[in-house]
């Protein structure tokens, strides 16, 4: 049993000790925590850049399906129309790609007329992404962001 003097606190005698024993504990635990908190926010901004242009790219094809509909079938050279009409809206639907993500509507995208069926497919690879985002090899891990090869979207309406 412990005898203290009556002068003496409790929470005192604990805290004398305290500085000699926890020298360093906190540079540790701040590496720590610096460490998952750096992950964390990493992993938030590296995946947020391909899931916005996924959605944005899926928003463009069905939009430039949509577009489509409202092109007269007896307009001469209808084929060749229908897919201007397609390359102008997903030029206009993509117009706030930064040109740093080397995003190209010519190259990028596919557009096919075939047995009434419209089908508009944006192939994106996802190498054009390292410009902006820098991808991280972790051991045990892999790559971060790990994406696919290529980003791909399609929409298809058959008429």
């Amino acid at each position: 049993m412990l005898i203290l003097p009556r002068d003496v606190r409790v929470d005192a005698l604990m805290k004398s000790n305290l500085p000699r024993k926890q020298k360093g504990a906190v540079a540790i635990e701040f590496a720590l925590v610096f460490v998952i908190f750096f992950a964390v926010f990493y992993a938030i901004v590296a995946y947020s850049l391909p899931l916005l242009l996924m959605q944005s790219f899926n928003q463009s094809t069905a939009e430039a399906v949509r577009r489509s509909v409202a092109l007269d079938p007896n307009t001469p050279g209808y084929e060749a129309a229908l897919k201007n009409v397609v390359k102008l809206e997903l030029t206009r639907q993509l117009a706030w790609i930064p040109a740093g993500l080397n995003f190209d509507v010519a190259t990028d995208t596919t557009t096919t007329y075939t047995g009434g069926v419209l089908k508009v497919v944006i192939h994106y690879p996802s190498q054009k992404l390292s410009a902006v985002i820098p991808f991280l090899s972790l051991p045990g891990i892999g790559p971060v962001p790990s994406l696919p090869p290529t980003l791909t979207a399609s929409s298809s309406l058959q008429f």
